[in-house]
């Protein structure tokens, strides 16, 4: 997997579904993809998140606000259970 772009076929290929689900999932937001013509491309950085080997920047949002309220409302919890 060294190449920068992949087709939605190569892309079903390495996810192990259908060229449909990953059209579905491009339509979705899942996974982002340039349309050149009537094909779209993916991006690599794409590809790895979809097969979740990074963590993407809205990921990232999504898991510190999910830390933040769990912090919030567990806090002092946390801190108990870190004394024992």
């Amino acid at each position: 997997m060294s190449k920068n772009f992949y087709s939605t076929s190569e892309v079903a290929a390495i996810l192990k579904q259908s060229r449909i689900e990953v059209f579905r999932k491009i339509k979705s937001g899942k996974i982002k993809a340039e349309k050149i013509g009537r094909n779209y491309i993916v991006p690599r950085k794409s590809l790895m998140e979809a097969l979740g080997k990074i963590v993407g920047e809205q990921n990232k949002k999504e898991i510190e606000m999910a830390t933040e309220k769990a912090l919030k409302e567990y806090g002092e919890t946390f801190r108990l259970l870190g004394k024992e």
